[in-house]
């Protein structure tokens, strides 16, 4: 059998880790309800992705930055996400996550678990406090696609067999770029254009369905 390597692109919140991020900063900073509001539009495809989370960042301003390692204790893997990775890391194939989230908290999981390849936003912190805004440019859905084919390029792998798996509308780019995508517990609108859906808690049955 002819070995094919492949990159897994995986969204982190809600897939890869079972929470939303922002919205765990946005209960320390007391507007868990409005932030919420808006996450729930913007994955339902109804709002633009960098506005919605420009105004998202722009409640955080003033919560302080210890709040960042608070929220790092507090989220959780989805079942399966370590096997995932140590299972194709194993067997020699490449792992990348992207996430509309941020660098702050999701960093050190990923060096923990040797993913070489992520992006993800920036939030912006002087003197120790958010300011309510983002350093740099904004991940959004053109930019998980455009990093899956970076990330496919830097592994060697070609597009065809590379396999994306998200469940919001900012993962709908990076799928269709992909060879495979996988809808993980995933809003309709991503369901129907998924190749394969994942209706599960899980990420278990994920090696299953790409074959490796």
């Amino acid at each position: 059998m002819v070995f094919v390597k492949r990159l897994v692109q995986l969204d982190v919140d809600s897939t890869f880790i079972q929470q939303e991020a922002i919205e765990l900063l946005a209960a320390k900073a007391g507007v868990l309800e409005q932030v919420a509001a808006i996450t729930a539009s913007a994955m339902r495809g109804e709002l633009d992705f960098e506005q919605s989370l420009r105004a998202r960042v722009a409640l955080l301003k003033g919560l302080p930055e210890s709040a960042i390692a608070e929220v790092q204790m507090e989220i959780s893997l989805t079942d399966g996400a370590q096997n995932l990775v140590e299972t194709l890391h194993g067997e020699g194939h490449s792992v990348s996550l992207v996430s509309g989230g941020f660098i702050d908290i999701i960093e050190p999981m990923i060096k923990t678990m040797s993913i070489k390849y992520y992006k993800a936003n920036k939030l912006e912190i002087v003197e120790g406090v958010l300011t309510g805004g983002l350093i740099g440019q904004v991940v959004d859905r053109a930019a998980k696609a455009e990093a899956l084919r970076e990330f496919a390029k830097a592994s060697a792998v070609s597009i065809e067999n590379t396999v994306a798996i998200g469940d919001g509308a900012n993962d709908l780019d990076m799928m269709a770029a992909a060879g495979l995508s996988i809808a993980f517990n995933a809003k309709p609108i991503v369901v129907e254009a998924a190749d394969l859906a994942i209706n599960e808690p899980s990420l278990r049955s994920v090696i299953a369905l790409i074959g490796v």
